[in-house]
């Protein structure tokens, strides 16, 4: 049992990382299951939408000009010669002092530029399947209440472009145009390993010398947020086939939890380096300085602590990021961030990187913790998160500082 020989910097911990990360390969799904994905490349409508001329009020479709001077002191009478409904269009052509009754939505029938509402209409002859008059109370201009061809998308136009990640109403244009599979980049399938011979699976209540597992669900969570797709079979002993095994799953992301030091027991650094490159170890931050890097083949593992807010910083900083790039995401935090000052100081030494758990109170940060790796509630209790960097001795009482925020 020995310390680390060398930590890496965070910056270039990153830049390992950053240089074998990009987007997977395309992947195409049903637009039904298209929201939340990432769009593997543009998408240009080939139709118009709406396809045709179409009224945006129930009234009588008419000729603008048929309607000029029409006051209600001023009837002008309109021979009505047919119906027009949404889907239904009225097939024939409408002339001088003619209208047809048109509801919202209905096809503008020819000859006509404008709809007369319903309440500037008195009714004045039977109303029947057959012509009938309608006295125009009020005029109307052209183009009056139409909604125009291509007045949403209008073909040929880039409606998204690659790289969105697709929200409800995006997939409600994707659907407007017709486009029943949209092309996505495939998500990223990720492992987790979580190890250790003390742990209990997760739900069940600690007893004896036991722990129950909280970084696999926490994980799972955390991962399936930045758009993975998490396989998480089940607690894995401290055994060296059994982890052995774990890291050479068919996946494109191994997260191990536990084990990543360089204790006696600390197996899956060893054999990440046997099976493959080991490219970082131990990383000058707090927590998460035993966090490991590597590949395997094609897959990115990464060595997390044991320790569960150690586990989360070094997902953040390491794992999350590459998940997110893998995804075709953006590889920054998705947390927001808050401007405040600071209530006390918070002191960190020159050469480390330090994650202080902060809550915002009365709009200051105040510093809950810097240690206190195992301490998970310390992330409950806390609102966010500030970053001290590594050629920084901390942030003096009253500093105004970032916070990013957890929620």
């Amino acid at each position: 049992m020995q310390g680390f020989a060398h930590r890496h910097t965070v910056r270039a911990a990153m830049a390992w990382l950053d240089a074998q990360l990009h987007a997977l390969d395309v992947d195409s799904v049903d637009l039904a299951a298209a929201a939340g994905r990432v769009l593997a490349s543009p998408i240009v409508s080939a139709v118009d939408v709406p396809g045709f001329d179409r009224a945006t009020m129930d009234g009588y479709a008419v000729i603008a000009a048929s309607t000029e001077g029409a006051t209600p002191y001023n009837r002008m009478s309109l021979t009505v010669l047919g119906n027009a409904f949404a889907g239904t269009p009225f097939t024939g052509t409408v002339g001088h002092r003619e209208a047809v009754r048109i509801m919202t939505g209905a096809p503008i029938p020819a000859g006509c530029d404008a709809v007369l509402p319903a309440e500037s209409a008195d009714l004045e002859g039977p109303f029947g399947r057959g012509h009938y008059d309608v006295l125009a109370i009020g005029e109307v201009s052209p183009g009056k209440n139409v909604g125009r061809r291509g007045e949403d998308v209008v073909a040929g136009t880039t409606l998204l472009t690659a790289g969105r990640r697709l929200r409800p109403q995006d997939v409600g244009v994707l659907s407007s145009i017709g486009l029943p599979r949209v092309p996505v980049v495939r998500q990223p399938r990720v492992r987790l390993v979580i190890t250790g011979n003390e742990l209990l699976p997760s739900g069940s209540p600690p007893h004896d010398f036991g722990i129950t597992d909280a970084n696999g669900p926490m994980l799972a969570a955390l991962a399936a947020r930045d758009g993975g797709l998490v396989d998480f079979p089940g607690l894995v002993r401290d055994d060296r086939e059994a982890i052995r095994a774990a890291l050479l799953a068919d996946v494109d992301v191994v997260l191990v939890s536990g084990g990543s030091s360089v204790g006696i027991e600390d197996l899956a650094p060893m054999l990440l380096a046997e099976e493959g490159e080991l490219a970082v170890h131990g990383i000058a931050m707090r927590p998460s300085s035993p966090t490991g890097m590597g590949r395997i083949g094609h897959r990115l593992v990464f060595l997390l602590p044991g320790n569960p807010v150690s586990a989360l910083c070094a997902y953040d900083f390491f794992a999350g990021r590459a998940i997110r790039v893998l995804g075709g995401r953006s590889p920054e935090w998705p947390y927001r961030s808050f401007r405040g000052s600071l209530r006390r100081k918070i002191s960190s030494p020159i050469g480390r990187l330090d994650y202080a758990r902060v809550r915002i109170t009365a709009g200051q940060v105040e510093p809950l913790s810097v240690s206190g790796a195992s301490v998970l509630t310390s992330t409950t209790r806390a609102d966010g998160f500030v970053i001290v960097p590594d050629d920084s001795e901390g942030f003096a009482a009253g500093s105004e500082i970032d916070v990013w925020l957890y929620a």
